[in-house]
């Protein structure tokens, strides 16, 4: 099923999409279809359009990431933590054994930043080698050295470095914080993947404080054209599709009991 949602993103993304309609426009020209092969590039055409230059993806993203606000103020008291993966460039890291962090590096920042404010706290990472060759090192294995590089003793952390998608993050670490006995942690991760892991963890039986981080969008943005960042709104829309539709599966499968969970 892992290889199979791997090899179904490829080809579902929007650029994916707008290459096979063309691809398919062209084959149909020469095989003197034209009508067909019109349609299919009047297709691509639509979805290269609305990908690049509208709001479309920003608006629905910031839906996702209006979903659970992040609370006003810090909490009084942090037990426990659960950090998700998706932070780390596995690739480079494995090649070069740093620790170099992408787009959603605020997930360890700020977990780095309450842990340090509650010196009491575990943290539990989440996460392994989600790629399909799974020939990288884990997110959990580099977090070790970056929490151990800002002080961070080993003793507060819990290491789940096994799952390869948000499902498999919510199954393993379930198991884990009935081990050590740890309840009520705080739930880290970006503001647009936060309904989906939500629902996974309470699907699971696990009761979490959201704490979103990771905002790409302001909040306020409206639909309507954009010209000026064709390339930002290509990653925008694409980081929303992938969303939206991994609520749609996760809900259609019965891997969380809501498609949009509040």
């Amino acid at each position: 099923m892992f290889l199979i949602t791997k090899l179904f993103w490829v080809f579902a993304q929007p650029l994916s999409m707008a290459f096979v309609f063309s691809a398919f426009a062209a084959v149909m020209a020469f095989l003197g279809w034209r009508t067909l092969g019109g349609l299919s590039a009047l297709l691509a055409a639509i979805i290269l359009f609305v990908t690049l230059f509208t709001t479309t993806g920003t608006v629905a993203l910031q839906v996702l990431e209006a979903r659970f606000p992040k609370p006003a103020a810090d909490p009084t008291d942090v037990s426990c933590m659960i950090v998700l993966g998706g932070a780390f460039d596995n690739e480079i890291n494995t090649a070069r054994g740093g620790m170099e962090l992408n787009q959603s590096a605020d997930r360890f920042v700020e977990a780095l930043r309450l842990a340090r404010n509650h010196p009491q706290s575990r943290i539990l990472i989440s996460g392994g080698d989600g790629s399909i060759s799974g020939g990288y090192e884990g997110e959990a294995q580099t977090a070790e050295r970056f929490f151990s590089a800002f002080g961070i003793g080993q003793e507060r952390l819990l290491k789940e470095n096994t799952s390869r998608t948000t499902y498999e993050n919510s199954r393993n670490t379930a198991e884990l914080l009935r081990t050590e006995k740890l309840e009520n942690c705080l739930l880290i991760t970006s503001g647009f993947h936060m309904p989906r892991a939500v629902g996974l963890f309470r699907k699971a039986g696990i009761a979490v404080t959201p704490w979103p981080v990771d905002y790409r969008t302001s909040g306020v943005v409206g639909l309507s054209l954009d010209f000026t960042q064709p390339a930002l709104n290509a990653q925008i829309t694409t980081t929303a599709t992938r969303e939206w539709m991994s609520l749609t599966a996760y809900y259609l499968t019965g891997r969380i009991d809501s498609i949009f969970p509040r």
